[in-house]
């Protein structure tokens, strides 16, 4: 096995084949099988099988599944648009939040492979860079600090939000049909006093689609960085926005 990193490995000398084979095609195959059937479809054999084409070829190109997942989500990080480097920090912010989100829409297997280790493929290291980027403080671990805050919001919201969408279809019940379901065993439990907020929650809080519940929370996070560094409070050219790049553990 090579001690070589996958980016910077040659692929092997194409040959003429009835198949041909390339690092993108397997990769390409390796997310179609995923987004149509999760992480668990993702093998040498069935992507070969997709190639129409014998697994040991395979090993040329990529060696192990994890070298695999790694350039699927690299992939899919190249997807995602960087914010205009003239936006300020929380426009920025804002806009790499719902890039990560839309992404995890169409791969929902991506958000599984986002961990504190951050990925090294260019396009994660990209988007590292152009997230740092966009929040402009001469302290980088400040920067680290609100890119951190953002992205774990994100990470756990979209997490929970294709959590839903999965339960939905092994259970084959939506959110509210779930609800009603479970309705006269909660309204048991709320009968009993035991639990005055939830039984607010239940019958005073508001439905909102996944994408509004998610804004709300991104500007409460947001809301909370202007607060602790006194920005909201600044005229927009003098404030020393969210800047300055490196790897952090908690950028994606």
């Amino acid at each position: 096995m090579s001690n070589e990193a996958v980016w910077d490995r040659p692929e092997p000398p194409s040959k003429p084949s009835p198949t041909p084979l390339s690092r993108e095609l397997i990769v390409n195959a390796a997310i179609r099988l995923a987004d149509g059937g999760g992480l668990d479809e993702v093998s040498f054999r069935k992507v070969a099988a997709a190639l129409k084409a014998g697994p040991m070829r395979l090993y040329g190109y990529v060696e192990t599944k994890a070298e695999l997942l790694d350039l699927m989500v690299d992939e899919v990080y190249g997807e995602i648009t960087p914010p205009s480097p003239a936006t300020d920090w929380r426009e920025g912010l804002r806009h790499v939040a719902h890039g990560i989100r839309d992404a995890a829409k169409r791969h929902e297997w991506f958000i599984d492979l986002l961990s504190n280790r951050p990925h090294q493929g260019p396009n994660a290291l990209t988007h590292m860079e152009t997230t740092l980027a966009t929040v402009r403080f001469e302290d980088i671990d400040e920067v680290l600090g609100v890119v951190g805050a953002v992205m774990a919001y994100v990470f756990g919201a979209v997490r929970g939000e294709i959590t839903e969408l999965r339960a939905e279809r092994t259970s084959g019940m939506t959110e509210e049909q779930w609800q009603r379901a479970s309705g006269p065993y909660m309204q048991r439990m709320l009968a009993t006093g035991r639990f005055p907020t939830l039984a607010r929650v239940m019958h005073e809080s508001s439905d909102s689609d996944p994408a509004r519940r998610f804004e709300i929370g991104l500007d409460y996070v947001l809301d909370g960085i202007a607060t602790r560094h006194n920005l909201a409070s600044r005229p927009a050219s003098s404030r020393s926005a969210p800047s300055a790049p490196s790897t952090a553990p908690a950028v994606p």
